[in-house]
């Protein structure tokens, strides 16, 4: 299947999800969602695996049931779609999102056990594998990216006030990100071009992460 967008009702599906986050809702509106949104994504997720896909990564439309069960929140329903192509949970990522807000694409590691979190300060704390991270990150930001992740307020323990990179050893995850609100180009194949320049000029961080962090040992 070839992608050619999303359908024109996405963000009107979205809306209605967010206002009435409900088993009816969905179950009125399931055809909508696999034809405007989950089809959409399908196609788009195949068209850029083989271009993004390498050793040990795979690609996934991720389900759109909310995980209630330490939650406060206990409404049944994510209200976006996402997708990843990713080398381990936390080894290095591709991903892209939509939902009534737009499309984000983002990029880098978004979870880390304490063997990823270990490799991650280490590779930080060394001169040369911190200094290209940072430099990556600023290159991002240059085009448009923000940085973003799980941040400790404090400096980690053992991490002295003055070191150099003390910033981004805060981090516990770490990745850019950038973002559209929806627009015609949500619609066509615009939207795939976008998510794919975005996801080539990820690609230094992303393999960084593969590199110094990559998959956790944890089964």
């Amino acid at each position: 299947m070839r992608f050619e967008g999303f359908g024109d009702g996405l963000v009107d599906f979205f809306e209605g999800l967010e206002a009435d986050n409900s088993k009816a809702y969905w179950s009125d509106n399931l055809a909508h969602y696999r034809e405007q949104v989950r089809g959409p994504m399908e196609a788009l997720l195949a068209e850029l695996e083989p271009e993004f896909t390498g050793p040990g990564m795979a690609g996934k439309v991720f389900r759109p049931h909310r995980d209630v069960r330490f939650s406060a929140d206990r409404s049944p329903y994510k209200t976006h779609c996402g997708a990843v192509i990713e080398r381990g949970r936390g080894g290095g990522a591709y991903y892209v999102e939509v939902s009534a807000a737009g499309m984000l694409v983002a990029g880098g590691c978004f979870h880390a056990e304490p063997d990823q979190l270990a490799r991650f300060r280490g590779a930080v704390d060394a001169a040369p594998h911190g200094e290209r991270l940072r430099a990556l990150l600023a290159e991002l930001t240059g085009a448009g990216f923000r940085t973003s992740g799980d941040v400790l307020r404090t400096r980690p323990r053992g991490v002295p006030a003055d070191h150099p990179r003390l910033e981004l050893l805060r981090h516990r995850t770490l990745h850019a990100v950038r973002d559209w609100p929806p627009d015609e180009a949500l619609h066509d194949r615009r939207c795939l071009d976008r998510v794919r320049r975005s996801w080539t000029a990820l690609r230094g961080l992303t393999e960084w992460c593969a590199e110094h962090i990559g998959p956790s040992a944890k089964r």
